[in-house]
């Protein structure tokens, strides 16, 4: 970072060496080369005296400042459908871009909050989450989106509210050799059982592994609470949103659930491979998979955040009868997530 003495200090250096070389000339003449010190450290020289203007020129960065004081709950999404399901429910808007990224702050059944869609997958996720901590006041983190389902007791439309969640692409690829799989001496391997030459290890943070990181346990019971009391859409379409049916709606079987507890994995990649989903939720006793999650439960683990995420089946992680039903479900599965956090929201203390 370049401050104000810093930008000083270059501009004098550079006025200093520009003296000194109009001395020299002044007092020894010049090389047959056309310069004091010769035509090739001469062009050295101005090279050198130009990156130092350049650098005296440069604004100094402030560090980033808050841009809100007021303590508000965050409410994380990752793309425009889940974006687009929560929105409409903020009351007093207040828009601000921050690196490109919409946040808006208001009010949720009367509660101060903060929304941001924080982009696709792990490091747009983490990167954001910890852009929002920095620049407001927040006081616990929710998560609000769609995903594809692992466990075969849960179906489409169905909101999963983990109590933990794993990073199933933090692995170590093993060699392949005459003999078999290797792993390298280094390698720390957690225990649960490799999908191919991919052994799991858990995530490290400073000398510390974790297998997974935790939502809050007051957030969960607050889950638990108010479960039973919210209607999920089970119909595409303008039914989804409570109005009437058109004929291209296309309604589930079953009528969605809410399901509290147990693991949801995420990482880097969209699953949809039947033998991979099976393996994460016989290996990882996986509820849920998607992109961003486990980013944010780790974020929020690292600053002492309170985290819950709620995420809604748009499809089943390759498991589905044909194609992937995402397409064909991905807004009702944001609308019944952004119903459950509306809820939830709604029976915080604050």
């Amino acid at each position: 970072m370049t401050g104000l003495g810093d930008c000083r200090a270059a501009r004098h250096h550079a006025a200093s060496q520009r003296e000194v070389v109009r001395r020299n000339r002044g007092k020894h003449g010049r090389t047959a080369g056309g310069d004091l010190f010769g035509g090739e450290s001469m062009r050295i020289v101005r090279q050198m005296l130009v990156l130092l203007a350049l650098l005296a020129a440069a604004p100094a960065h402030a560090r980033a400042e808050p841009l809100d004081p007021t303590a508000r709950t965050a409410i994380i999404t990752a793309f425009a459908p889940e974006w687009a399901a929560l929105l409409p429910m903020v009351e007093d808007q207040r828009r601000v871009d921050v690196n490109g990224v919409a946040i808006v702050t208001g009010r949720i059944a009367g509660k101060k909050v903060v929304l941001m869609e924080s982009g696709v997958s792990m490091v747009n996720a983490a990167m954001n989450t910890q852009l929002l901590i920095d620049r407001f006041r927040v006081k616990r983190i929710l998560f609000s989106g769609i995903a594809g389902g692992a466990d075969p007791a849960l179906n489409i439309g169905d909101v999963s509210v983990p109590e933990r969640w794993a990073q199933n692409f933090e692995v170590v690829m093993a060699r392949e050799t005459p003999g078999g799989r290797v792993l390298p001496p280094h390698a720390f391997a957690s225990g649960l059982p490799p999908f191919g030459m991919m052994y799991p290890r858990g995530v490290r943070i400073g000398t510390v592994r974790y297998p997974d990181f935790p939502a809050d346990p007051a957030l969960l019971a607050t889950a638990r609470t108010i479960a039973p009391g919210i209607a999920l859409a089970r119909c595409t379409g303008t039914a989804t949103r409570g109005t009437m049916a058109d004929e291209s709606a296309v309604c589930l079987v079953h009528g969605p659930k809410i399901v509290v507890g147990g693991t949801g994995v995420s990482s880097p990649a969209f699953v949809d491979n039947a033998a991979y989903r099976e393996y994460l939720h016989a290996s990882y006793g996986a509820r849920v998979i998607d992109m961003e999650s486990a980013a944010v439960a780790q974020t929020a683990f690292a600053n002492a955040i309170p985290f819950i995420a709620f995420r809604s089946l748009s499809d089943l992680a390759g498991g589905d009868a044909g194609e992937n039903a995402m397409r064909v479900f991905m807004a009702l599965a944001a609308d019944n997530s952004a119903a459950v956090v509306k809820a939830f929201v709604a029976a915080l203390p604050d």
